[in-house]
């Protein structure tokens, strides 16, 4: 390593994140899904039934992202679509039953990344890191 890059915590960071996204990529691959349904799955269930529109809002993802996986989620039976009796043109997606239930798998598969990428650190290191990467993310003092 590059003793003036190890000394830089944006670098460091970009490091962590790195490993972070190949560790959640690599298991849902193997799970048999992206990173992307479990965030729609989560807020779908979190806030209840809502548009694409709201949805991509909600996750930080693309519309067209949304629409793509929502289209994937649909055929798997994840997700219902119907249109927005306010507006006909754009569709209310909520999760099914069974889309709980793959949520529910998806659930151990990030518990289990979680666990694999925090393992160097203590119980306590991994709450004192939660805190500041969370002040972090959001920017807050």
């Amino acid at each position: 390593m590059v003793k003036r890059l190890d000394e830089r915590v944006t670098w460091l960071v970009g490091r962590a994140q790195s490993r972070s996204h190949a560790l959640l990529r690599d298991s849902f691959d193997r799970a048999g899904s992206r990173p992307y349904h479990y965030r729609l799955l989560a807020a779908l269930e979190e806030s209840g039934p809502a548009s694409q529109a709201d949805l991509g809002r909600m996750t930080g993802l693309d519309r067209s992202d949304v629409s793509g996986a929502i289209d994937v989620l649909f055929e798997a039976g994840f997700v219902h679509r119907e249109p927005d009796p306010s507006d006909r043109r754009r569709n209310i997606v909520a999760v099914t039953k069974a889309g709980r239930t793959e949520l529910r798998r998806l659930d151990a598969v990030l518990d289990a990344v979680q666990e694999e990428f925090l393992a160097p650190l203590t119980e306590s290191e991994r709450q004192v890191f939660l805190g500041l990467v969370a002040r972090l993310a959001d920017g807050s003092p």
